[in-house]
């Protein structure tokens, strides 16, 4: 797959776009899209990378994403299991990871068979954040979210019909 050009979007924009397809090396490595890299901002020269509390795969982002979930965290009060469960499963299972002169990330061998990822991986934007999916997995996950949208959008465009006809009577 070929990623869309994020055209427009200044360094630091914090928006990543497309899908990309790359090969994880003998090294656990990969080449974060262009694209990936030019969205991210901040001192750091590199990504946040967790387990996804939502599907099974990586999740990634800057120091913005990971701003969002300390945020969000910061609401709950200590001793709250909520609290406890974002800690220990986002914050406990984030690593930083740098970028190398190749613009590649090195994947810790936990993340990698956490989600099955040893050849070819998914890099999916999302955003704000992305996510690294071993590509089997992807296309599944892929079909599944695009009937979930087809759905959705169909009950919600029906939803304002009904709306618009109830509001004339």
């Amino acid at each position: 797959m070929a990623g869309v050009p994020a055209a427009g979007f200044n360094r630091g924009s914090g928006v990543f776009l497309s899908t990309f397809e790359k090969q994880l090396d003998s090294k656990r490595r990969i080449v974060v899209p262009q694209d990936f890299r030019a969205a991210l901002s901040g001192p750091f020269d590199g990504i946040f990378c967790f387990p996804s509390i939502e599907a099974d795969c990586l999740e990634a982002g800057g120091k913005s994403l990971f701003d969002r979930y300390q945020g969000v965290i910061d609401e709950l009060p200590f001793g709250d299991p909520l609290r406890s469960a974002l800690e220990t499963s986002v914050l406990g299972g984030m690593a930083r990871l740098s970028f190398d002169s190749a613009g590649r990330i090195t994947l810790p061998d936990t993340l990698c068979e956490m989600f099955g990822l040893t050849d070819w991986v998914a890099v999916v934007g999302l955003g704000e954040r992305f996510q690294i999916w071993s590509r089997e997995a992807f296309q599944a996950h892929r079909a599944a979210q695009r009937e979930l949208a087809r759905d959705g959008l169909a009950a919600m465009r029906a939803q304002q019909r009904t709306a618009r006809i109830g509001g004339v009577a």
